[in-house]
């Protein structure tokens, strides 16, 4: 599985929109220090989305998101791919049993392809929006959540690179090979 975090608030994001002409749409903007984090984690394989929206980006957060995907998966061995954030490598994180966590090169986030899923959520489900609260907000970060949690076809073809890919058949056969 590949994981990552983002942060989304109350700062809407404006872009072009159709409309007839001479009509000039109007696209409401706001900027409010309010925001809430998603954590997610994508499974390459069969484009299994498991997230969690959880209050801050810090290492008991990401405990909490480790036990929770822990939990869903109980009789796998997960390979959890992140990058290098501060609460991924702190000494108070607990790493499941059924777990592994392999950091990603410095630097890298093009890497993780979890990336572009917040870009599918942020365009699909974020633009030209304005929430009246945060609790508005979490609740479309929840439809659109809910949603690729539900299209799995969908999430496998925006992270599963041909790399990653390779990367993993090529691991199965070596696994064959070695029960031989």
């Amino acid at each position: 599985m590949f994981q990552d975090e983002a942060r989304f608030g109350r700062i809407s994001q404006s872009k072009r929109s159709w409309c007839p002409r001479p009509v000039r749409p109007v696209a409401l903007t706001m900027i409010c220090q309010e925001s809430t984090y998603v954590y997610g984690a994508v499974s390459i394989e069969d484009g299994q989305w498991d997230s969690l929206l959880l209050p801050a980006a810090n290492t008991n957060c990401m405990n909490v998101f480790l036990k929770e995907i822990a939990s869903r998966y109980p009789k796998d061995r997960i390979v959890m791919v992140l990058d290098g954030a501060g609460w991924h490598t702190a000494k108070s994180l607990v790493v499941p049993k059924n777990m592994k966590l392999l950091s990603l090169p410095s630097y890298s986030p093009d890497l993780n392809p979890v990336e572009n899923i917040w870009d599918e959520l942020r365009e699909k489900w974020f633009t030209n929006k304005v929430f009246d609260s945060l609790d508005a907000l979490e609740e479309q970060l929840i439809r659109g959540l809910k949603h690729l949690e539900d299209s799995p076809k969908k999430v496998q073809s925006i992270a599963a690179w041909p790399w990653i890919v390779s990367a993993i058949s090529a691991r199965k056969q070596q696994r064959k090979h070695d029960q031989k």
